[in-house]
């Protein structure tokens, strides 16, 4: 009995360590009710318990109630070891009915437990204790503005470091934070420390904000790297505190299907913003620095400028500057070509899918007066890797701009150079960006020379010190030109409510902000203020855009000018039609909406 129950007793401890290495090593303990210490905990207990057994099972009685007493004494001095409640000499006293030769053995695993459990007790409490340390500095808060984020990560850290540096007063607090072993944990746990954040072990959802103060603001941001959790969390948030005023929620998620269920659900008094990554990157680097694709178009033989693109790489990033790209640089006296290379070789199937009408022959490539002009060449089944690549860009002689977005900064940066070298051999200048997330990277890259001194002049994006802050998020200027232009013509609700109504109005403020830059005549004016010749230059410039920007969407002609024939179900508009077709009234709408 005394070795088997030495044998069980080392099993389970050894048991506990190697799930709990396990657990670790696969990310499990946060998605779970337990962490690695809590199953390391289980196992000490079960070890001693079963250690225990022996102990008094040896001078029980022979009867079902001398076992039912011997597992009570069990029980009850593995609570005493927890709480350094127990004598040495309860274990070595009853040796003399353990074989000799497993004396020493035995002495020294009970020893071992010894220390063990009361270290673990310890833990436990101080584990304890900092949760209550979180839940009275919370309540210290009361008077403040909150801040909550559902995932302690590197853009949760990067946005409270932003709005703490901005708002000293405000109170930061992170959820689901579990320490572990890993470096990286370790220094994010290091840094919210540091930032005076509170932290909480418990999800978003658990914690009780509808007792804070009233007139203080509560902001949550559902900001984990599962956007379907991000979803889920915020749907019970918005419920919970639906009734509550001050009260914001931003989600982060790039999928269609959240913009549809929060669009669907009642939001009571909250204020929910869905935050679309890619496309707040891709509009915020036209916004800013829109301009430049203008001023280094190259003048065509006609005397019209051309702005040829290149977009490499057809993930979320790349097809999103593409289909931005064919609305944005709808512009007067200027042409539009872009080139997208993918190796995939169904990635221009799958963009056509996409935007149908946008691909079709017959706008694409095709100038038709009063239409969106541009051309777009899909390379599709090309690896940047490849000779291929190289040969292709060498036919690109014109090239004035190049976007990289391969979804890893590695390569990312080594694509860009690539890039810079082909465009070096023709004699070309483009303007190049490539997407990096690592702002410790970025900021080394900047300004980066070859051994002889020359810049690769390229400018690196999309990082997350620079994408995660309160000027991005929270309080874009950009965000507040949209607003203002979906005010003349809708309701401030339904600007936040319907992804439709936002992202028509963020293209709209984006492109306004061009158009004032190109100088467009009339651009600048309210539209009360035009003379009938800069009406029909804003109005025909502004429809042409429009169009470029619904096909981009993956709106088609509805088939007829009826209005009864919109179906956006459907995504079918009657008003895809070349200018000279429109209604008076319709065009009357095309200078409202492009003009201050």
């Amino acid at each position: 009995m005394w070795f088997a129950c030495l044998l069980i007793s080392v099993a389970c401890l050894l048991g506990a360590i190697a799930c709990a290495v396990a657990i670790n090593r696969y990310k499990f303990a946060k998605k779970r009710n337990f962490s690695v210490f809590h199953l390391l905990f289980a196992g000490v207990v079960v070890a001693t318990l079963v250690m225990f057994i022996s102990v008094h099972g040896c001078t029980a009685e022979a009867t079902l109630w001398g076992a039912w007493r011997a597992f009570l004494l069990s029980v009850f001095n593995t609570m005493q070891v927890f709480t350094i409640g127990c004598e040495f000499s309860v274990v070595k006293d009853t040796l003399i009915h353990c074989p000799e030769w497993l004396h020493t053995e035995y002495q020294i695993w009970a020893a071992t437990l010894f220390v063990l459990a009361p270290v673990f007790t310890f833990g436990y409490v101080l584990s304890l204790f900092k949760n209550v340390s979180a839940c009275f500095k919370l309540w210290g808060s009361f008077r403040k503005d909150v801040f909550v984020f559902s995932e302690l990560n590197d853009r949760s850290l990067a946005l409270a470091e932003d709005i703490k540096t901005n708002n000293k007063k405000a109170a930061i607090i992170f959820t689901d934070v579990f320490a572990d072993n890993d470096e990286n944990t370790y220094e994010l746990i290091d840094a919210a420390q540091r930032l005076g954040a509170i932290c909480f072990k418990k999800d978003i959802s658990v914690i009780d904000f509808n007792k804070h103060s009233r007139k203080a603001a509560v902001s949550f941001f559902a900001i984990g790297a599962n956007e379907t959790e991000n979803l889920n969390q915020a749907i019970r948030l918005i419920e919970r505190y639906k009734h509550r005023d001050n009260t914001h929620m931003y989600i982060f998620s790039t999928k269609l299907e959240s913009a549809l269920l929060l669009t669907s659900i009642d939001k009571g008094l909250v204020k929910v913003r869905r935050i679309n990554e890619v496309q707040s990157l891709v509009n915020r680097l036209l916004y800013e620095q829109g301009g430049a694709l203008f001023e280094g178009a190259r003048v065509a033989e006609d005397g019209s400028k051309k702005i040829s693109a290149i977009v490499v790489g057809m993930g979320n990033h790349g097809t999103e500057i593409t289909k931005a790209l064919a609305w944005f640089c709808q512009m007067d006296g200027y042409k539009l070509e872009i080139h997208v290379f993918d190796k995939d070789p169904l990635a221009e199937t799958r963009f056509m899918a996409m935007a149908p009408e946008l691909m079709s022959p017959d706008y694409n490539g095709v100038e038709v007066a009063g239409e969106a002009q541009y051309k777009i060449k899909v390379h599709a089944g090309i690896d940047v890797m490849t000779a291929s690549f190289a040969k292709e860009i060498s036919k690109i002689t014109d090239a004035t701009y190049a976007m990289v977005a391969l979804g890893s900064d590695d390569v990312n940066i080594n694509t860009a150079v690539n890039l810079r070298m082909y465009f070096e051999r023709m004699k070309i200048h483009p303007m190049i960006h490539a997407i990096i997330y690592n702002s410790q990277q970025k900021k080394a890259l900047e300004g980066i020379r070859n051994y002889r001194g020359q810049a690769y002049d390229i400018a690196f994006i999309g990082d997350i010190e620079s994408s995660y802050t309160e000027a991005v998020i929270i309080d874009s200027e950009l965000e507040g030109d949209a607003l203002r232009r979906h005010l003349k013509w809708g309701k401030e609700e339904e600007f936040w409510t319907y992804e439709y109504n936002y992202r028509s109005s963020m293209a709209s403020a984006i492109h306004m902000k061009a158009r004032i830059g190109c100088g467009i005549p009339g651009a600048a004016k309210k539209e009360e203020e035009l003379t009938v010749e800069e009406r029909d230059i804003i109005e025909s410039l502004e429809h042409r855009r429009w169009n470029a920007y619904m096909r981009a969407e993956g709106y088609v002609f509805s088939g007829s000018n009826d209005k009864a024939s919109r179906n956006d179900l459907a995504k079918m508009h009657h008003d895809l039609v070349d200018f000279s077709r429109l209604t008076d009234d319709e065009k009357r709408k095309d200078s409202k909406i492009g003009t201050n």
